[in-house]
């Protein structure tokens, strides 16, 4: 498929919690608990997957629990509100070597950007531009030559997705694409 990233965006630093430099963070991935453990190292960056050196690139994890949907984390080095004010608005990056990988029915977001969609029936469609999340189901956008179409991410809409060929077969009910 697509060139894998150096790095895959697993979290967001969202906000300090309290004085003694500890941060919520949203998780962005479907393995957490792997990613957000004491020990574990990860790394700032931008939304893009680049990352950022604030005040380093690579933060260890000293202490991690459950708050909320997310999770409330100390970092080594980052000791009191102002550090932690200084990551903020960051997200974390986990080296794409250290991910775990895809089972076969499963796809990482980037794999899908600039698939090739058509329909069961072998019209072209478009191009995947972009992934939404969104529930119940996360949504695709895809970019044709006459429109662009939101397309859910489900099996009641995705025939197949053949990563040799990369195209991503839909078989949408009648009327989603009139839409």
């Amino acid at each position: 498929m697509s060139k894998e990233p150096e790095y895959l965006v697993v979290g967001h630093v969202n906000k300090p919690h309290g004085t003694k430099g500890e941060l919520f963070v949203w998780p962005l991935t479907d393995h957490p608990e792997s990613v957000f453990a004491p020990g574990g190292r990860l790394h700032l960056g931008d939304q893009e997957g680049r990352p950022v050196h604030i005040p380093a690139t690579e933060l260890e994890l000293l202490e991690v629990r459950e708050f909320r949907r997310g999770y409330l984390v100390r970092f080594r080095g980052i000791t009191d509100r102002e550090g932690a004010e200084r990551v903020a608005g960051r997200y974390l990056l986990r080296p794409f070597g250290q991910v775990q990988p895809a089972e076969e029915d499963e796809f990482f977001y980037h794999e899908l950007l600039g698939l090739r969609a058509e329909t069961v029936a072998g019209e072209y469609l478009g191009e995947v531009r972009e992934v939404y999340e969104l529930e119940p189901d996360h949504l695709l956008e895809v970019v044709g030559p006459e429109r662009a179409l939101l397309v859910p991410l489900s099996k009641r809409v995705v025939d197949r997705i053949d990563r040799d060929r990369r195209t991503i077969v839909l078989d949408p009910p009648e009327g989603l694409l009139d839409l």
